[in-house]
Order: structure tokens, then sequence, then C-alpha cells
């Protein structure tokens, strides 16, 4: 009977874990993942009880202090470590204290393109408790304009090669009274200061912790432009809170401070500024900077650098999968990819060629309050729920009419959960644990990002604006945005924002602006179908130059469709679902259509031989 005893014991030793494999496949990766979420926790809630309270900043200076002789940041073999990154700072902080324009806790924007001075800057203005604009450095004239004055900012910091850009907005500038300051060693623009050469004299001596000594957690830390900064953009509000929660990104991906970051992105962007910047921070890691993204450059800067983590976005993926192929695709030291947006398709061509490299799919918004993690590595999923991370971070995904552009709503006019399978849109619940802070001085458009009576009369749910699908093991998929956004060189793009910058223009009327899929392409192209005011003619030249004036090239529809009239839903709503169906084939549309030209700076006829040519690739866009 023991020996039967025993042996019943053994082979349940040897059958459960089997059973579990094959039962519950990821159950141990779940519990590895939640070991993580509560370890990030436990070590977020002791940050927040320390007293004087703890930042971003803080955590940088514990690092110089543990390291300062190792490199922070290595750019175009320049090499920058921590004790110099923390002393170039202080001098820029002291700098700025001598401008007779700024006080300590001012809102400074910061129009500058991916260089050291960026990092500095942004380190100084936290030591001086002030909030930062990050302005894209594509804007020009007066979407620049809208974008400072969104956050109220009173000091503009600009790099040497955007002396142009700031030129065209100087003279609003100077009516406002803004100091601004040009990051060379000399500058005969008046208005303009030269603003180097005082950073090199200044003291580097370290300032008072008293000058930040009225920020909070919910005081704003950096203002992020989403919807692409398409004219009207958005400034969402990152608070000092949102930011200390940033840090832990990369160290619960299990990187270290032994790990090399390749950062390509730009840092005025979410992925390049929070992943790449604040996240090296925390785990003391050394970042190789690039101005910009290159395909061609990617491998051999990471086999110069030992570079061990890289991030990404879709479209990044699949341009390297484009590059020629090179008997030494796999010969580099990458382990781990971080980022969002790659399809499928991609991924695994991604790991075919070069190499065993853990891809970490997520999804985030600047603004939203909700996140997923594909810590499992499930090609094409975006992150993967389970119970905890729901109850902790409540969300769901509700029934949406892509037709109406809107939730669907049952009887009680409260909003019909998705099942298992079915596409839904994910909204998330806004609460103390999970808030939405929004964007600044924009109160319409944060209140349109809430959704009320979701679950039952009185809740209030983020709007993600994004479709998802959950499958039966609990991945989940990124299907599509809703109708007023999508996405085009990792930018997002505002339709109703764009159809606003179109309809200012003379002859426009109306303009019902969407995103388009082309082969070979990741994401969405943009689309106008607009109409004439009365005896008005299309001028493409006109409208080319008015689009330039007002958009960035990513959000500059690429092609127009002349209607007679905008068709509209039952309330009013533009219809987007066929048009996009219908896309821009001239053989299938009766309607005319233009192409932007950027050499002919015009917007010409679209033929049914340039349609061909960019079905087949022969034209890129």
């Amino acid at each position: 009977m023991m020996m039967y005893l025993i042996s019943v014991i053994l082979a349940s030793i040897f059958i459960i874990p089997f059973a579990i494999k094959t039962l519950s496949p990821y159950l141990w990766l779940d519990i590895l993942y939640l070991k993580d979420l509560l370890r990030i926790l436990v070590t977020f809630v002791s940050r927040r009880r320390r007293r004087p309270f703890f930042f971003v900043l803080d955590r940088f200076l514990e690092q110089t202090a543990a390291h300062p002789d190792k490199s922070f940041i290595v750019f175009e073999n320049e090499h920058f470590s921590y004790s110099y990154t923390d002393r170039r700072s202080n001098k820029t902080a002291n700098a700025l204290l001598s401008q007779p324009g700024y006080k300590a806790g001012d809102t400074v924007a910061l129009f500058m393109g991916n260089e050291p001075a960026f990092m500095f800057t942004w380190l100084a203005l936290a030591k001086l408790g002030s909030p930062v604009a990050l302005l894209n450095h594509n804007i020009r004239t007066k979407s620049l304009l809208h974008c400072f004055n969104c956050c109220k900012a009173t000091v503009l910091i600009a790099a040497s090669e955007l002396k142009a850009a700031v030129e065209d907005v100087l003279p609003t500038l100077t009516e406002q009274g803004v100091t601004v300051l040009l990051m060379t060693k000399h500058c005969d623009t008046p208005g303009i200061e030269s603003f180097s050469d005082k950073v090199d004299e200044a003291s580097d001596s370290p300032l008072p912790r008293s000058l930040r000594s009225h920020i909070t957690f919910k005081s704003p830390a950096v203002y992020i432009y989403t919807s692409g900064t398409t004219g009207l953009p958005k400034a969402a509000v990152v608070n000092q809170n949102r930011l200390l929660t940033a840090l832990a990104v990369l160290a619960s991906n299990g990187v270290t401070s032994s790990d090399v970051i390749y950062l390509n992105l730009p840092l005025y962007h979410t992925a390049g500024f929070i992943i790449g910047f604040i996240g090296s921070i925390e785990t003391g890691s050394t970042i190789i900077l690039k101005r910009k993204f290159s395909a061609s450059q990617f491998w051999d800067d990471c086999r110069k650098h030992s570079v061990t983590v890289v991030q990404y976005i879709g479209e990044v993926m699949r341009y390297l999968c484009s590059t020629p192929k090179r008997e030494n695709d796999k010969d580099h030291k990458v382990k781990l990819a971080i980022g969002n947006g790659i399809r499928a398709e991609v991924w695994k061509e991604f790991l075919n060629r070069f190499g065993n490299i853990e891809v970490r799919e997520f999804y985030a918004s600047t603004e939203g309050n909700v996140g997923f993690v594909n810590y499992v590595g499930k090609i094409g999923a975006i992150g993967r729920v389970n119970f905890f991370h729901q109850k902790l971070f409540p969300f769901t995904l509700i029934k949406y009419d892509t037709e109406r552009d809107e939730p669907i709503r049952d009887d009680n006019g409260l909003c019909v959960e998705a099942s298992k399978g079915e596409t839904g849109l994910l909204v998330s619940k806004i609460t103390d644990i999970a808030p939405f802070v929004g964007y600044a001085q924009n109160e319409e458009q944060t209140e349109r990002k809430k959704l009320r009576n979701v679950l039952k009369k009185g809740d209030l749910y983020f709007n993600s604006g994004d479709l998802m699908r959950i499958n039966n093991d609990n991945f989940i998929y990124f299907q599509d945005r809703v109708g007023d956004t999508f996405r085009w060189k990792g930018e997002n793009v505002a339709t109703n924002e764009v159809s606003d910058i179109l309809t200012i223009s003379d002859g426009l009327k109306e303009a019902n602006v969407y995103g388009v899929q082309v082969p070979g392409h990741e994401g969405r192209i943009g689309m106008a179908a607009v109409t004439m005011k009365e005896g008005a003619q299309f001028d493409g030249s006109r409208i080319f130059n008015h689009v330039v004036s007002y958009l960035p090239s990513y959000a500059r529809p690429r092609f127009i469709r002349i209607q007679n009239a905008v068709e509209v839903t039952g309330t009013f709503k533009q219809m987007k679902v066929k048009l996009v169906e219908e896309s821009f084939d001239p053989g299938r549309i009766q309607d005319p259509l233009y192409i932007l030209d950027n050499e002919e700076k015009s917007y010409i006829p679209l033929t049914a031989q340039v349609y061909s040519s960019i079905i087949s690739g022969n034209i890129k866009l």
C-alpha cells in the first residue's frame, strides 16, 4: 500500500506540471508578470511615501552618485557620463536663471531634435521646477505658434538649425513678450538671444532643492503633443506622478544597468522621451542617441556600440526588413526590441532574419490610463489580459458602430460589451489609480475623450479611440482606429483637425478627412473628400501652399477627392466607411481625384497610370 501511495505521489509530481502546461500554457508567465507588476507597485508606493517628494530627477541624481563616470549618452562618437550630464544640466539651469524673462517654475517650450542638449536642458528645467513642452521640430508657422501657446510657455529654447523656423514666428513671440533662446554661441537676429555661450560660461554648482519645492505629484512635468500636431494639436499633460510611474517601463521588461539602449525615435515623442530617455534613467543604462532613424545604419550602429536593447514602431521593423540582406544580419548583441505597431508578418520576418530577439510589443497612449504588454511573445498580439490587471485598471471592449462612428447602446442607454473574439472599442474606467488628466487649455477635447454611462449610470471611462479584439486565450489584438484618427509615418493624425485646416482655405466648403491603406506601407495615408464653395474652382497650387503652411508633412492629405456633397449620417456625422473602401482608385471613383506632388508644389490630377505605379510599389509615398 505504501509503495502504491509513493508511486501515485511521484506520478503526480511529473503529471501535474505537464497538465498545467497543457491546460494553461501561459500560467507560469502570467505568474512572473504578476510578480513584476507587484514589484513595480511596491517600488512606486515606496517612492510616493518619501519626503521630500521623490521625482524622476531624484532617480537621475541617485544614478549619478552610484556610477558618476559611466557613459549615460553616446552621440556621434562623443561620450557624456552621468556626472558630466549632471554638471552640464546645472550650467544650463544657472544660465537660464540669469535670463530676465525667466523665473524658476515657468513653463518652457523645447524646440529641438535628438541631441544631448535636449536631455541636458530637460534635466536643467526639472532642477528648476519648470514644466516642459516638447515641441515637434517638424512643425512650422501657425502650427508652431499653436503648440507653443497651448501650454502657456514664457520661454522658447530652440536648436540652432531651427533658427529659420523661429524667425518665421518671431514677430508674434516678441509681441507676446516671450524670451527666445537659440542653442548657438552667436546670434545677430534681434529678439533671439544666443544661449550656448551663456551655458558654457555659467557655474556648474548644484541647484538648491528650494527652487522646485512647489512641485507636487499633480504638477505638470511635460506636455507631449498628440494627434500628430496636425495644426490644432492637443497638449497631453504628463504630470509628475505619471512620469514617476513611467520610470519602470524598461526595468519591467528585464532591462538593467548593463544594457545599452539604442534611441533613434524622436525625443519629442512619447516613445523616445518616456521609454528611451526616462526608462534609461531608472535602469542606469547607456543611451546610444541618434538624430533620426536610419535603416542602413541601424545594425552597424548596434554592432559598433554593442547595443542590447532597441526601440521600434511598426514602420521601423518593416524598414529594417526591407533593407538588402547581408551575411552578418544575425551578428549583433541585441536581445530585446520594445515598441508597438508591428504587424504579425513583419514580426515573423524580423525574427527569421535577425535572430532570436525577444520582441516586447506593448500598447499605451500618451494621455491614456490603460496599457498592455505582450510578455508572452505571442506574435501579432499587443498584450495579454488577466484578472489582476483588469481589477487594477478596469477596462472593457464595447460594441461600436463604425458607420455612425459611435458606441452601440442598449434600451437603457448603456454601452454593450463585446464578446470574446468580437471587435470592440477599448474604454478604461477613470479612477484614482488610473486617472485621465487630459489636455492643456483644451477642455473641449478633454471632454470628448470621456465616455459616460458605459456599464452603469454615472460611470466615467476614457475613450481610447482604438478598436480591439480579445481571443479565447486572453490575448488582445489591435484592429483599427475609429474614424477620427489614423496613423501615418509613426504619427497620429486627427481627421477633424485636418478638416478644420482645409476648410479655412479659400475655395473649400467642406472636408471629410480619412486614412486609406497603401500596399507596402504601414498605417494609413491621408485623403480628403471635399466640396467647393459656390462658383469656386479647385486650385491645386493654392491648396498645396495652404497645407504646407499649416500641416507637417505626415498630416498633409496626399489625395483629394472633389465631391458635390459630403455624405452624412442621420445624426449629421460625416460618413467615412464607403470612402475608405473606395480609397484613391480612379477605376472605382467617378469624382475628380488629385495627388499631392512636392516637385510641382501642387495637387495634380491622379491618373490611372500613377495609381498603378503606387499600387505596384514603383512610387513610394
